[in-house]
């Protein structure tokens, strides 16, 4: 557990530390204060309306214990073993099997489930899955997230601006290692950026492992969502992919280099872990 912590806190101080120095580069004191704070203005702003954003987007359906006595049941339980307060529970239509957790801390929660993966899976792989979403909650992921996308974005708003606007006035400055910046800089940030995702994903499976005393269940579920979540697509989440990194399994279709790119790490070492958990 402390090496996920470690690694993710490693991660963070390289993506503020390659924001610092690309802003000394390209925008000087000046455009770099100003591409921070025009990140974390617009990323707050969607920390902080995060949950009614996504959970309007999937068209999700808030549950109780009449509605949706089994999924509630189990989050509820789940919850208070985790000394976790109660998160709305919701349901969204789609045959694609996948969860999510969201909201900006453990107070103004929520967690969602599609009708596919009710189906898939049973009782104990469910249980174990919303164990991993709760850790999500329980760990704060929205705020980690949030915090890295918001130094993401300003990297990437920093290398706009000196586009645009010629960044610092240097003469000294060579143009060859600003233009290898300007290209860079937005790439390093974004794979900082799901690197730190997909330390959070391990983190939660142990987690979900913990809080449901099962890590066999999560490692079953996992395969099973992973392998019918590829043949049915999640028309909303290929509209809007950056919710992606939310499910508990990449959504997304795509082959290529995508795995370079993608929020999830691969689900067969996710597996080897809990496995290793299980024994």
């Amino acid at each position: 557990m402390m090496g996920n912590w470690f690694k993710t806190g490693l991660l963070m101080a390289a993506i503020v530390a390659l924001f610092g120095s690309v802003g000394a580069l390209l925008g000087g004191g000046q455009g770099m204060v100003l591409a921070l704070a025009l990140g974390l203005g617009i990323n707050l702003w969607a920390y902080w309306f995060s949950d009614t954003m996504v959970l309007r987007l999937y068209r999700a359906q808030e549950v109780d214990a009449r509605t949706a006595p089994e999924l509630y049941g189990t989050v509820k339980e789940l919850a208070e073993g985790a000394a976790l307060p109660m998160p709305r529970v919701y349901l969204i239509d789609e045959a694609q099997p996948n969860a999510f957790a969201t909201g900006r801390n453990p107070e103004h929660a929520a967690i969602a489930a599609t009708t596919g993966i009710l189906q898939l899976l049973n009782a104990r792989e469910l249980r174990a899955v919303l164990g991993h979403e709760l850790t999500h909650v329980k760990h704060r992921d929205i705020l980690t997230s949030t915090v890295t996308a918001s130094i993401a974005g300003a990297i990437s708003t920093l290398a706009q601006f000196s586009l645009f606007f010629g960044g610092r006035n240097d003469d000294n400055r060579n143009p060859v290692v600003a233009l290898l910046v300007l290209i860079l800089a937005p790439i390093a940030a974004m794979l900082i950026q799901l690197a730190i995702s997909r330390a959070r994903e391990y983190e939660a499976d142990r987690g979900g492992a913990e809080i449901s005393g099962d890590p066999r269940a999560l490692a079953d579920a996992l395969g099973k969502i992973d392998r019918y979540a590829k043949g049915l697509p999640l028309e909303t989440a290929e509209t809007h992919p950056a919710t992606a990194q939310m499910m508990i399994i990449n959504p997304l279709s795509g082959g290529g280099l995508s795995g370079m790119f993608s929020t999830h790490p691969p689900t067969e070492e996710r597996i080897r872990r809990l496995l290793a958990m299980a024994a």
